[in-house]
Parts: structure tokens; C-alpha cells; sequence
């Protein structure tokens, strides 16, 4: 029986809450083998980031091949890349080893707030990773940012923006709801056989850092698995959702805490 395995190429949180920490978090919650390629260091906590220390692209490289080279890898997930010449970095290393499945998260802001994608660097992930893509996963705020267009703030709108990320190139958009208003939040999943809507109860909490990074990763963790991908997209929103759900039984930091991981197992 071989052991589904998951690949992150992300930037490491200090605090532990986001980035690379949280996605291998995720994929052991979520029975998978995890393994990690680290695109920066963040010097972050639960109120901000205070600094960022970008890996050189050739050994963000060494880590693509050294990773693939030895390990079966069913999925990968991306997130925060900053720089131009780390994304052709993996790119390159995407055509050279063709993974079954690449799920890309577009971190730009930091859920305090902090701009985490440098402008030269949204053109090159727009016209080069999107379309290496099954699926990408923008909040309200960064789907606009991609398109250069104001934040949607209807349902029409959002579908409207969904449809034209997916001309992008990549196979399937889900736009996440966290950043609107009312009592549910709503994810949009747009595909080109139709557009899904998976609604979820607004829970009032302080502590979501990192929940973009968990929701990317558990959905590449359910591809890993096996599962196809409105399923991966439907299991790891209930994931994050009771994720956000136990938070509170953490008392982390000062600012935005963690999601809980584990709060299937404690």
C-alpha cells in the first residue's frame, strides 16, 4: 500500500501558525505524508510580520529536485512565493517533474494585514504558475488583485471574477468568502461546467491565522488521497471550518491566533 505523500513550496512562519507549518500541520491531520520546500523565512507572529528573508531560487530548486527525485509525490500545494525569479524557479520545476496535482494558493496579504507578494512578482504568477494550476484558491481581495479590479461584493460579481481567473489557464477557481459580510460565509468554486457555492456558517473568532495556507493544503492533502476535486475542495472546507470552529481552545499570542490543526485528535 503506498503512502499518499503532499509537497508544500510555501514560506515558513516563526509562529507557527501559517505558511509551511501550518500546510504540514494539515497534511498529518490529514493523513498524508508531508513534505515541505520553504520559498522564505518569515519573522512573524500573531500580530504581524516584521521581516522576510527570501531563499535564493537555485536552492529553492535543489529542494524541488531533491524532494522529487527520492519521493512519489501525489500533490502540491504553493503558497507564498514573493519573488519573480523563485516563481520561474518552480515553474521550471513543475514542467521538469509533472506532479498529478498543483494547487495554488496566491498569498498576497497576511491575515494582519501585511503585503506578502511584491508587484513585479503578480504578472509572473498571473501569466506563468496559474495556468500550471488544477486549481487556485484566492481570497476576495486577492482574486481582485490578480485582475486589477475593485473587491466583489456580489454574488454575480464574484462568479464574474471566478470565470475570468479561470481564462487564466488553471482548471478550476475557488474564491473564498472569509472576507465578506453576513452570517454565512460562502466559498465559490467556478469550473467550467459550472460554478459551486459552499456556504458555511460565519464564525466569530479572532484566530484565523492561517487559514488560506490550511484550506490550500488540506485540499491538495484529499488529491493526494485520491479524491477528485469539488470532493477535496468539500471535505477540506469542513476541515478548515471545524478548524476555526475549536480555535478559541487556544490561547496563542496577542493578535490573530492559529486555527486548530488537530481538533479532530485533542
Amino acid at each position: 500500500m503506498s503512502t499518499p505523500i503532499a509537497l508544500t513550496i510555501a514560506g515558513s512562519d516563526s509562529s507557527g501558525g501559517a505558511g509551511i507549518q501550518a500546510d504540514l500541520k494539515t497534511f498529518a491531520a490529514s493523513g498524508v505524508y508531508g513534505a515541505s520546500v520553504i520559498t522564505a523565512l518569515m519573522a512573524q507572529n500573531t500580530n504581524g510580520v516584521t521581516g522576510v528573508h527570501p531563499v535564493p531560487a537555485a536552492f529553492v530548486t535543489a529542494q524541488i529536485d531533491a524532494v522529487f527525485d527520492d519521493l512519489a509525490v501525489g500533490a502540491v500545494k504553493i503558497g507564498m512565493v514573493a519573488q519573480r525569479d523563485v516563481i520561474a524557479a518552480i515553474v521550471e520545476g513543475l514542467v521538469r517533474w509533472a506532479p498529478k496535482h498543483v494547487v495554488l494558493d496566491p498569498v498576497m496579504v497576511a491575515t494582519s494585514g501585511d503585503r506578502l507578494l511584491v508587484p513585479d512578482a503578480i504578472a509572473a504568477l498571473r501569466e506563468t504558475l496559474i495556468p500550471l494550476a488544477d486549481i487556485i484558491t484566492p481570497n476576495l481581495p486577492e482574486a481582485a488583485a490578480l485582475l486589477d479590479e475593485a473587491i466583489a461584493t456580489t454574488e454575480a460579481a464574484i462568479e464574474s471574477q471566478g470565470r475570468r481567473l479561470l481564462a487564466l489557464g488553471c482548471e478550476a477557481v475557488l474564491i473564498k468568502g472569509g472576507h465578506g459580510h453576513g452570517a454565512d460565509s460562502t466559498d465559490y468554486l467556478v469550473m467550467p461546467a459550472g460554478v459551486v457555492a459552499l456556504p458555511a456558517r460565519r464564525i466569530a473568532t479572532p484566530n484565523t491565522h492561517g487559514t488560506g495556507c490550511t484550506l490550500s493544503s488540506a485540499i491538495a492533502a484529499e488529491l493526494a488521497k485520491g479524491s477528485g476535486l469539488e470532493a477535496a475542495v468539500r471535505t477540506a472546507k469542513a476541515y478548515v471550518t471545524a478548524a476555526i470552529a475549536a480555535a478559541d481552545r487556544f490561547s496563542v499570542g496577542h493578535g490573530h491566533g492559529p486555527v486548530h490543526h488537530f481538533h479532530g485528535f485533542y
